[in-house]
């Protein structure tokens, strides 16, 4: 691991007013990363100091976001345990090379472009009164399945970073079992929780062989994040690699999430999802331009991207987004009943072999 020694050189004697001479000399590597002793000669003598750096793929240190956290958890932490050594600072490279401090922060926030339309779970609603999908409907599946598909056609090969997506889906604060760990009382038990958890950890284990599917993703492709944009509507910048104009059907994305590599089942499903989740709500079951929506955009999706094998990688993002529409803290108007159709299909799909859309309402019984 190589550390920009001029840039750092010019951070410290920035940040130490009194240094003189700053020299720096790598102590070593290890399983997570490397050391590097600092020595700063002042007028009051020599001050030692040491760099951590972490090793970028493996561990969850595979983006350079998930090692700043790793950092900024020790500057909060470190002076808090009684003999600890104290941390001092927080650094990051820049892509000029220039180094700078992001520590000691109480809070942070992101700062992003402003997007206009109207999101998905517009039409969604819209469902509930049609037998059958219209023209723009229509258009609107194939905008989104082929823009997916374009997507996904960007490859990586990484077996930590397909393995990771896998470990996340279940583990991840803001996935399976996160989600499951901010239901209120009641709502399912522990036991039917850990069941779902289980199984989905099988699939974990089915899955990990498929690390060539590893692929660009959105991370959260849900009906709140695509905004269609209207004519005259404020459309994506040219330049964004997240739009997509076919057929005169534009749109914008917001939130991209978790990472940029993973499974394309991952955006599937979190769109698939809430056609059948709106369909349980409004009736039942899956039906009407719920099912043919759900039909479509497997159907479209399959046939741009080639992706034959998508149906048998699905189950366990199903489980994960199955369990964010199930969610009362989400979702307070569902019924009870309706919350265990949900439930019932969680574990149907992950307790078979491949996912069958002709087999939609036999999940949920």
């Amino acid at each position: 691991m190589v550390i920009n020694e001029a840039a750092l050189e010019a951070y410290l004697l920035k940040r130490f007013k009194d240094a003189t001479q700053v020299a720096i000399r790598k102590l070593g590597s290890g399983v997570q990363g490397s050391g590097f002793l600092i020595e700063l000669k002042t007028s009051a003598g020599i001050r030692s100091y040491v760099i951590k750096a972490l090793i970028p793929e493996g561990l969850g240190h595979d983006y350079p976001s998930d090692r700043a956290s790793v950092f900024l958890l020790d500057l909060d932490e470190y002076k808090n345990l009684p003999r600890h050594v104290k941390a001092v600072d927080v650094l990051s490279e820049t892509d000029d090379g220039s180094i700078k401090s992001i520590g000691g922060g109480k809070e942070y926030y992101l700062l992003m472009e402003k997007a206009e339309g109207v999101n998905y779970f517009n039409d969604l609603s819209e469902f509930s009164k049609k037998e059958s999908l219209d023209d723009m409907d229509v258009k609107k599946i194939i905008a989104m399945t082929s823009y997916l598909a374009e997507i996904h056609t960007v490859k990586k090969d990484s077996r930590t970073l397909y393995w990771r997506k896998l470990r996340d889906t279940v583990g991840h604060g803001e996935c399976l079992m996160g989600v499951f760990d901010t239901y209120p009382d009641g709502t399912i038990t522990y036991g039917e929780m850990a069941d779902i958890i289980k199984k989905s950890v099988d699939w974990y284990a089915r899955l990990k062989p498929k690390y060539r599917r590893l692929s660009q993703i959105h991370g959260d492709f849900h009906p709140g994040n695509i905004w269609f944009t209207s004519k005259g509507g404020c459309c994506p910048p040219l330049d964004n690699p997240l739009s997509t104009d076919i057929d005169n059907i534009d749109f914008i994305l917001l939130d991209r999430s978790r990472g940029p590599w993973g499974e394309p089942a991952d955006d599937v499903t979190a769109l698939t999802i809430n056609y059948i989740f709106f369909s349980v709500k409004n009736h039942g079951d899956v039906r009407g331009a719920y099912l043919e929506g759900l039909n479509l955009f497997f159907d479209e999706y399959i046939k741009v991207s080639g992706d034959t094998e998508i149906t048998k990688v699905v189950a366990p993002f199903f489980a994960f987004r199955g369990a964010v529409v199930a969610n009362p803290v989400f979702y307070p108007e569902l019924t009870s009943e309706q919350r265990r159709l949900i439930f019932k299909f969680i574990n149907n799909v992950l307790d078979d072999d491949r996912f069958k859309l002709e087999k939609i309402n036999g999940y949920l019984r």
